[in-house]
């Protein structure tokens, strides 16, 4: 399959299009775009905006989620790393020699407009639905904690987590309502999720988990938990967060994971491995396929509907695969292709013979 040349502006000097295409079953590539920045250290789509982190280069790249072409790159004070969006604002995590910090660009514009300083060393970052608030996974000297950005007042609160010889915050993410906060922590003795009540701002309760937690997912009640580790390669945990219990561990075998995303839907988790985006069904609880790109995957998004999945990797390079929701198909098993022959009552038959 070739891929559409308007891909490529003319006159374009940071945007080039490759012609190959992988097709994965029912994922098909759409189009990939070079960034020329360097390795892609994380991504995040809006409907305005593609966002990367070109973290050896100390910029944000901006990509037009439809043609997939690079209209700008402007700097920021540090190695960028995380990334996330919500409707004209992108807030990104950056470390530098005298201090990390959360710059806030208007993807309108592609100028940032804040900057925020933090103590101590920001390891992830998530935003609640509303976007009105950010959060920022702080790592200190065997002592955790999560900066809150408050977007509407423009200040900063802090929330205390743990402490813990070798402690760090792995990931984070934020439940639909907003309401609790989810917090993955490591240290010498293993993980645990910490729940967090969004509101007082206090540790509500922790679920221990074992392995190095890598990253987090929400959906319907259920934390979905990516870990890995030298002796069990990868693994998503699955927890009842009524029950703070483990109710499934789906291996993903030899790899090293390093992130994970839910389709809008809650079918799809695409997952980040050393060579490969593996997708998962929610479902069946099964690796239904694989995603490959031309170099080492570093990280995914996917837009609002769930119809684009965006790839980056090490190569400074963004690939753009076309998916489908799957809930039409698990729609159309649940219907009878045939009618139904249903037998009489026997009271009905004697009362017409």
């Amino acid at each position: 399959m070739k891929m559409a040349n308007f891909l490529m502006p003319e006159g374009t000097a940071d945007s080039t299009v490759t012609d190959e295409a992988h097709v994965d079953r029912d994922i098909a590539r759409v189009g990939t775009v070079a960034v020329l920045r360097g390795p892609i250290g994380d991504i995040a789509a809006s409907a305005a905006a593609v966002v990367v982190s070109n973290y050896g280069h100390d910029s944000v790249s901006f990509l037009n989620p439809g043609t997939l072409e690079v209209e700008d790159t402007i700097g920021v004070p540090g190695e960028p790393f995380a990334v996330v969006v919500s409707d004209d604002r992108a807030y990104v995590s950056t470390s530098s020699a005298s201090y990390d910090a959360i710059s806030v660009i208007d993807t309108s514009t592609k100028t940032a407009i804040a900057t925020y300083p933090l103590a101590f060393g920001v390891t992830a970052l998530a935003i609640s639905p509303n976007g009105k608030r950010v959060y920022a996974g702080r790592t200190g000297h065997d002592y955790v904690d999560v900066a809150v950005i408050d977007t509407t007042a423009e200040r900063v609160g802090t929330i205390d987590i743990a402490t813990g010889a070798g402690i760090g915050v792995d990931a984070i993410v934020v439940d639909p309502t907003g309401a609790r906060l989810y917090v993955a922590t490591t240290d010498a003795r293993g993980s645990q999720l910490v729940v967090v009540d969004a509101e007082t701002a206090r540790v509500d309760r922790k679920v221990w988990v074992g392995s190095p937690i890598r990253d987090l997912a929400f959906a319907d009640g259920t934390a979905y938990v990516l870990t890995s580790d030298r002796v069990r390669g990868g693994a998503v945990s699955l927890i009842d967060m009524s029950t703070n219990r483990i109710t499934d561990t789906i291996e993903l075998g030899i790899g090293a994971p390093t992130q994970m995303t839910l389709s809008p839907d809650k079918t799809r988790a695409y997952i980040v491995d050393y060579e490969h985006v593996a997708v998962l069904c929610t479902l069946s609880h099964e690796v239904v396929t694989t995603v490959t790109v031309d170099a080492r995957p570093s990280c995914v998004a996917l837009d609002s509907d769930g119809e684009r999945l965006y790839v980056a990797d090490y190569a400074g390079e963004v690939a753009t695969f076309s998916v489908a929701s799957t809930l039409p198909l698990l729609y159309s098993q649940l219907v009878a292709t045939e009618p139904i022959a249903l037998s009489k009552p026997r009271e009905f038959e004697r009362a017409t013979a």
